[in-house]
């Protein structure tokens, strides 16, 4: 299996780069970046940045983002447990044409869940192991509409999936012991499949 995890993004920065985290020696930054769809919505999309990056950041205007959709567990007990960002690899100002596509190609972890929205369109959620160089593999939720949420909702776990698509956000509020929290959910909408 080839080993792809390529995601290029442009869109507009959401405020300026925060302090993450420092590893082997290198800080990182969290940057949001919008990235406008056809539909007039945007996605609101998280940014890991190595600190060598900053400079490249536009002081306004579009930014343009290559990398990869990362995953990593969440164990401090806040917010989600599956932490989801894009690590960038290059980053450059952009051209101002907006832009969010993926290539991924992975194996089912979990088997599809088919299912039905209430207008009654087919829906497949899965979730695919996306192996690293160095051993390590990323676990990235995808979501696949009409015939290829029917065609994806018959894989099996441990069957190869090979897709184009897009990363997007997904507000969703979550009961908690302190009162109803407002989150947000990031995925993959699968748009083809690559043979």
């Amino acid at each position: 299996m080839t080993i792809r995890n390529q995601a290029i993004l442009e869109g507009t920065p959401a405020g300026t780069p925060v302090w993450s985290h420092e590893n082997h020696g290198v800080s990182f930054y969290r940057l949001t970046l919008r990235v406008p769809r056809l539909s007039g919505q945007e996605d609101l999309l998280p940014i890991l940045l190595p600190e060598a990056y900053l400079s490249r950041i536009p002081a306004a205007g579009p930014l343009r983002v290559q990398g990869q959709f990362r995953s990593f567990n969440n164990r401090g007990g806040i917010g989600s447990r599956l932490v989801l960002t894009v690590y960038a690899q290059q980053v450059q100002e952009g051209l101002g044409t907006p832009h969010n596509e993926i290539l991924l190609s992975g194996t089912l972890c979990k088997p599809p869940v088919l299912r039905r929205t209430p207008l009654g369109r087919s829906i497949c959620d899965l979730m695919l192991a996306v192996p690293r160089l160095y051993g390590r593999s990323d676990y990235l939720p995808v979501i696949a509409w009409g015939q290829l949420a029917m065609e994806t909702g018959e894989l099996n776990v441990g069957d190869t999936l090979d897709l184009e698509g897009r990363i997007q956000s997904r507000v969703y509020h979550k009961a908690t012991e302190s009162g109803v929290e407002e989150r947000t959910a990031y995925e993959v909408s699968m748009m083809h499949r690559i043979s």
